[in-house]
């Protein structure tokens, strides 16, 4: 195992629902590796997304800590923070939530001027949407791309931050499976190129098996790590 890059001790999360209180976590440890591809696995319900949020740093633990290379992961307070955390933490959503009115190459643009990452050497819009083979599409609107096109800007989006961490939440849901597999794949080839830690969120045991190792979650509790077989 590489060293940790994040560490997750006794999460707990919990919500009011009328005179109840209902745990989306509950009392979560989970380590992740620098480098390590991993999937979250489990239905609708069972505490994936909350998790992947609290990877994050989007939600603040009712108890327990996060700790991010041995330093506690703060809630963010203020700008600089959450310029730093924007950095270095990326998201790529279940169905693409790309700007509407801005063009491929503008969506890409903006999330590298919102991030700072203007100026580090990070790749370019065009060259980000080059490398997920949408060198042609610069100038396409949402609504004028297909929904894998729409979902590999996303991706070209979030690579514009030119984040250490990949969080991808059912990234391939509202997709056929042909083309989620592509960009399974095209994810997988972008994370090795890259070096990036990837965590991706998915109720589909086929799209867990693609991973290193696959943290079944089961109402809020981790039920099963295991490596997957190569």
């Amino acid at each position: 195992m590489s060293a940790p890059l994040l560490e997750v001790h006794g999460v707990v999360v919990a919500h009011r629902s009328g005179e109840n209180e209902v745990h989306a976590l509950d009392g979560v440890d989970f380590t992740l590796g620098q480098g390590e591809s991993v999937a979250l696995w489990g239905p609708s319900g069972s505490g994936k997304t909350t998790l992947l949020h609290v990877l994050g740093g989007l939600i603040t633990p009712s108890s327990g800590g996060v700790l991010w290379r041995g330093e506690p992961l703060m809630p963010i307070r203020e700008a600089a923070e959450m310029e730093e955390r924007m950095q270095r933490v990326a998201y790529v959503f279940q169905g693409s939530k790309l700007l509407p009115t801005l063009t491929a190459y503008e969506n890409v643009a903006f999330a590298r001027w919102a991030t700072r990452t203007n100026g580090n050497g990070s790749h370019s819009a065009d060259e980000l949407l080059g490398l997920v083979g949408l060198a042609g599409k610069l100038d396409a609107l949402p609504a004028e791309l297909s929904g894998g096109e729409a979902q590999r800007v996303g991706i070209a989006r979030a690579l514009a931050q030119s984040p250490e961490l990949l969080l991808c939440d059912e990234p391939t849901g509202q997709l056929d499976s042909r083309t989620g597999e592509r960009v399974l794949d095209l994810i997988d080839a972008i994370k090795e190129e890259m070096g990036l830690t990837l965590v991706t969120a998915t109720h589909d045991i086929e799209v867990a098996r693609r991973y290193d190792r696959m943290v079944e979650l089961e109402d809020g509790r981790i039920a099963t790590k295991q490596a997957v077989a190569a």
